[in-house]
């Protein structure tokens, strides 16, 4: 077990924690542990994503295993934390929201799987990356927006509840535009080869019909 491959169990290990921390039954609640808590391991989850595939090219360890977890553990993370906040943060996190957002996961990992099984891949774009940043901010704010409507720091006034709402709301529409985006590129790549491959089988036809 390598580095990179340990760093991404790790961060499916933190998923039970995570959800125990918002539990009821955890038992320091009600001064902002909880909530600070919680953030602080989504925030730690959230950067042994992008480490453990630093590490594993730079190292030259990836492996078979990582590619098929690495994956899996972003998405059960970021499911997670969604539908735990459905319940603690009902206000903010809607359920359609939640929907939308798991929705465009599993999208991508359908057109990914048809990708890869039609011999191309499509890398993720700009848009894909800042839906990852976003959904983080998004989700850690929503956490403290449990805990705190507004932080007085000196004179000014950090309205840490309305940052929720909007980071939610934004979070939601990158994602769909994020989707979006992947799709078309999708679209071209899958025509490309679709044409690419009825070329092919006419140069063959042809070919044969000359021998005949």
């Amino acid at each position: 077990m390598n580095l990179p491959n340990s760093l991404t169990l790790s961060r499916i290990v933190m998923i039970p924690i995570f959800l125990w921390i918002l539990s009821s039954s955890f038992p320091w609640k009600g001064d902002g542990t909880q909530e600070l808590l919680a953030s602080i391991l989504f925030i730690l989850a959230s950067i042994t994503d992008g480490v453990d595939g630093y590490l594993a090219r730079k190292r030259a360890q990836v492996t078979t295993i990582g590619m098929l977890l690495d994956p899996i553990a972003d998405k059960m993370m970021v499911t997670a934390a969604l539908v735990a906040l459905v319940s603690y943060m009902p206000q903010i996190v809607k359920v359609w929201i939640t929907v939308v957002i798991i929705g465009r996961e599993f999208l991508i990992s359908g057109l990914r799987s048809i990708a890869s099984s039609e011999g191309f891949t499509i890398q993720a774009s700009d848009l894909g990356k800042l839906k990852t940043v976003v959904q983080i901010v998004a989700v850690v704010s929503c956490l403290l927006a449990h805990g705190w409507y507004q932080w007085h720091v000196g004179f000014v006034i950090i309205p840490v509840y309305w940052y929720a709402v909007a980071s939610i709301y934004f979070a939601v529409a990158v994602s769909t535009i994020s989707a979006i985006d992947y799709f078309v590129g999708f679209w071209k790549q899958i025509d490309h080869a679709s044409a690419d491959r009825r070329k092919a089988t006419v140069i063959a036809r042809r070919k044969s019909a000359s021998i005949l």
